[in-house]
């Protein structure tokens, strides 16, 4: 789907996974730490992990300058060091906003668990994780909401209709 707009795919979640499994990392251990504790990294070490994907894919390919950056900015911080790296250098056209029950979310995350590997997929920093979001993340989404940027998908359908709705918005955003 995102080939076909001509996005690339940036998991800032990924990007820190893969930065802690790195040997020789300097930032592995604390980043483990943040993860299991349901806490936010902090955001330099993410801004430079997700400026680093960015300028690798650009120097790859010019045409490909368009991101979709998922599960970032998560706090105000993070907001503000991307505004602060990246002024004048990228534009955030919208926001896509899964949005999904707490509940819905926890049992499929526990089933992800099953097969996962990740250390936060538990009951117990998953219930940390949603404090984090209501503290922490829904104010930035209801910022980019004022400011007409966002996009909401009702999550809790199945994966064919949020599928839908998705294509639905990137048809539209283009």
């Amino acid at each position: 789907l995102l080939q076909k707009y001509g996005y690339t795919h940036l998991s800032a979640g990924d990007l820190l996974r893969d930065e802690r499994k790195r040997p020789g990392s300097q930032y592995g251990e604390l980043i483990e730490n943040y993860i299991k504790e349901g806490e936010i990294v902090p955001v330099e070490i993410t801004i430079s992990l997700l400026k680093r994907a960015m300028d690798q894919t650009m120097a790859a390919n010019s045409q490909k300058n368009k991101f979709l950056i998922d599960g970032f900015p998560r706090n105000e911080d993070n907001l503000q060091g991307w505004n602060k790296t990246m002024d004048g250098k990228a534009d955030v056209s919208f926001v896509l906003f899964f949005d999904c029950d707490n509940e819905i979310c926890i049992g499929r995350c526990l089933e992800r668990g099953k097969s996962s590997g990740r250390s936060d997929d538990n009951r117990e920093s998953l219930e940390k994780r949603i404090h984090t979001y209501l503290q922490s993340t829904k104010p930035i989404i209801d910022l980019y909401e004022r400011m007409g940027k966002v996009r909401k998908v009702d999550a809790s359908k199945s994966v064919d209709e949020v599928f839908e709705n998705v294509v639905q918005i990137f048809d539209k955003e283009g």
